[in-house]
């Protein structure tokens, strides 16, 4: 099951107690104050685990709390500290206080951590109280609670490329072709539930990840198909792959889902919209896909220059749509790195 949204608790430790004890020693008349501190209360901390690939793990437990500091003890003994608590997430998710809607941390990173909540302080004991005025202070501190939060998760995968298309335009055969991927593959629509990622190599040392994103159908940015809660996937990709079935008898039809699939990215978001895109046609072993393109081709190239053909059962085009979508990935890379500088 792919599960990309969570609601969770989480709450550090709280801080142990301080302790107020004083000394029982031969020989020495009026002994003295010797409790210790308390131990620090235990953090909560959110990490990224490469073999995680959802948030389904953190789905069905809904309070994550550290463990509290213990408390000091007598001859100066300090409390034990809490344990922290490493909550595993996935790469890609974004942390948001649920009640505030703020962006905590993007957990982009390999081996990245944030400690979202911190254990609470701990008291001290009474020994840290003596004074020349006091030399037998009854006074100790308490702990302070550690903090508490309600979390959202988020689950935006990182990919570079991502594939969209409507249902049963060929993404799942086109990334199961290119990459280590494997997603099912049938000749119904939504054959696809979860997005999938696979691992694209063109030659030794290079390589780019490519995501297949679910179909989609008119009205996906409302809630319609499975489209809308994939949408958010591709927004972190640097370049979109949009197939197209060109083996539909009816050419208006073929004309008809770009123009669709084109409103659908603009009504979700316009950043998503204004990615530079890959027009693909596809399925072109079949002959009236060939007939198809004679007739639409030129049309569809003044619609997007960037226009390929390929079949996935054949393998016809693919290797020249691959170094075209690394050709892209260098330029907007050196694009964005232009722009920081």
């Amino acid at each position: 099951m792919f599960i990309d949204q969570v609601s969770i608790s989480v709450k550090a430790g709280d801080g142990g107690d301080g302790c107020c004890s004083f000394r029982r020693e031969k020989h020495i008349p009026l002994g003295g104050p010797d409790g210790g501190d308390g131990g620090k209360g235990g953090d909560v901390i959110l990490k990224v685990d490469p073999n995680l690939t959802t948030l389904i793990d953190l789905r069905y437990k809904k309070l994550y709390r550290a463990e509290n500091g213990k408390p000091g003890k007598g001859n100066q003994m300090t409390g034990r500290s809490g344990n922290n608590l490493t909550v595993s997430v996935p790469r890609g998710t974004l942390v948001k206080d649920e009640e505030t809607g703020e962006l905590l941390v993007d957990l982009k990173e390999m081996g990245q951590h944030f400690v979202v909540v911190e254990g609470g302080h701990y008291g001290q004991g009474n020994t840290r109280f003596k004074s020349s005025t006091n030399r037998a202070p009854k006074k100790f501190g308490k702990g302070k609670p550690g903090d508490f939060r309600q979390l959202f998760l988020e689950l935006k995968l990182l990919a570079d490329v991502g594939i969209i298309g409507f249902p049963n335009a060929g993404k799942s055969t086109l990334i199961s072709r290119i990459s280590n991927a494997r997603p099912k593959v049938a000749g119904y629509p939504f054959t696809t539930l979860v997005p999938n990622l696979g691992i694209v190599k063109l030659e030794e040392g290079d390589s780019f990840v490519a995501a297949d994103i679910p179909g989609l159908i008119e009205g996906a940015h409302k809630g319609k198909g499975l489209g809308h809660q994939f949408l958010r996937h591709i927004e972190r990709t640097r370049l979109l792959l949009h197939l197209i079935d060109f083996s539909d008898v009816e050419t208006e039809n073929i004309l008809d889902r770009y123009h669709k699939l084109q409103k659908e990215l603009k009504a979700f978001s316009k950043d998503l919209f204004d990615k530079p895109q890959i027009l693909v046609a596809t399925k072109m072993d079949a002959p009236q896909s060939v007939i198809n393109f004679k007739n639409i081709g030129p049309l569809m190239n003044e619609l997007n220059p960037f226009l390929f053909v390929i079949s996935s059962v054949t393998g016809e085009g693919i290797e020249k749509l691959l170094w075209k979508i690394k050709e892209c990935l260098i330029s907007k890379k050196l694009t964005e790195e232009e722009k920081e500088l």
